[in-house]
């Protein structure tokens, strides 16, 4: 295992920010670091929109523009060009969720075929992302995983659904734009894998464009990708995937119990951590087959990818891998793999403050779960702080 001190190294980090976006990230995660104060900020933040109080403006001034963006993406360019100044590309992410109108889910689509030619013209942006439940109603797959029959009006309305998928993967096939596919909670997860496959047998036939999404904190992903990689070999077709440990634990989990069958969720952090691990190995394995988007906070597997990437004498501008992490977190990660001559891509969420506020919500409340992130986060900027008092 690696055994330098990468990502220990704040200079490099936070290069980009000035010392009062430094003492904003240092509020930030110390606010974030006390669970009771997300809980009140969180109900807080949402009376204060029903409500229609004036906070739009202080929040976009403190964790919208910590976490995102902006709020178009015109708005995001400022922060794309800045990061790849330091050779970190942009994934731009449309964080709008719950919408469930056929006008959103065409909106949804115009925004990402959008991002694709809007990233087709800059190096900066070589990939592009979507939710599935972005483009269709999360009942539809739930209903298909679930291997029940749709009425005849719900097959019409899925047929769109494929539609959008398709138009998207092709548009992304043109213009040589990677496209990321998220995943989300396990009991929609199954009708998405199967469109997913059928997008990519259709358009990476040459090389990887259409990416699936594996939440490795399901017990059953790596099988998953081992029988994925079966058909993509019998069937004469590339694989992309991303790959997280995951996002819905909590509610996998309560689920599970309310509705009696055994949880897809790991037992412990330690086995998620082997899954995750795992794959990645496999991944890396099997490059000539799979292309891999690496999305992580976690050290070790970052350390563990760079030395199976030495091993199989993978070049580290090999665009089959890359570095993946949320933008506004694990900059000691990103900043310092890109300086090594990794591909590295920071998620880069936008949208309408408002309507991103449940996922700024979810990335506050996901943070405190994970108390080890935060501790570290404030460690590095703090270090970075007397650093730069020193200079």
């Amino acid at each position: 295992m690696t055994t330098k001190q990468l990502f220990d190294n704040t200079k490099v980090a936070f290069e980009l920010k000035s010392d009062s976006e430094l003492e904003r990230a240092y509020f930030l995660f110390k606010m974030i670091s006390h669970e009771p104060l997300v809980r009140i900020g969180t109900a807080a933040t949402n009376f204060a929109l029903k409500a229609h109080l004036p906070v739009e403006g202080l929040i976009r001034a403190t964790v919208f523009d910590h976490f995102c963006g902006g709020v178009n993406e015109e708005d995001c360019l400022n922060v794309i060009d800045k990061m790849y100044s330091k050779g970190v590309c942009s994934v731009l992410d449309f964080s709008v969720e719950g919408k469930e109108t056929e006008a959103h889910f065409d909106g949804a689509m115009e925004t990402t075929l959008k991002i694709i030619r809007f990233a087709d013209e800059r190096k900066a942006m070589p990939i592009a992302v979507f939710k599935p439940t972005g483009f269709g109603r999360f009942h539809l797959y739930q209903k298909l995983g679930e291997g029940k029959t749709l009425t005849d009006s719900e097959q019409k309305e899925w047929d769109r659904v494929v539609e959008r998928f398709d138009t998207v993967c092709k548009l992304a096939k043109e213009r040589d734009v990677e496209i990321l596919i998220d995943a989300e909670e396990s009991w929609m997860q199954n009708a998405a894998d199967v469109l997913v496959e059928e997008m990519m047998r259709r358009y990476n036939t040459e090389k990887p464009i259409v990416y699936n999404t594996l939440q490795t904190y399901r017990w059953d992903r790596l099988d998953y990708l081992k029988s994925l990689h079966h058909h993509a070999q019998k069937d004469g077709f590339k694989i992309g995937v991303k790959i997280v440990r995951g996002a819905y634990m909590e509610k996998e989990r309560e689920r599970a119990e309310d509705k009696g069958y055994p949880s897809p969720i790991c037992e412990t952090k330690e086995l998620t951590d082997k899954t995750f691990n795992d794959t990645l190995t496999y991944c890396l394995e099997n490059l000539n087959d799979i292309a891999v988007f690496i999305g992580t906070h976690n050290e070790y597997s970052c350390y563990l990818a760079m030395d199976l990437m030495d091993q199989y004498k993978i070049e580290r501008d090999d665009n089959r891998v890359w570095f993946g992490q949320l933008y506004g977190m694990s900059d000691h990660i990103s900043f310092n793999l890109a300086k090594e001559g990794y591909n590295v891509a920071k998620y880069v969420p936008f949208g309408p403050v408002k309507d991103v506020m449940p996922y700024l919500i979810r990335r506050a409340e996901e943070n405190t779960s994970v108390a080890g992130q935060t501790t570290r986060e404030l460690n590095l900027l703090s270090k970075e702080r007397s650093r730069r008092k020193l200079e």
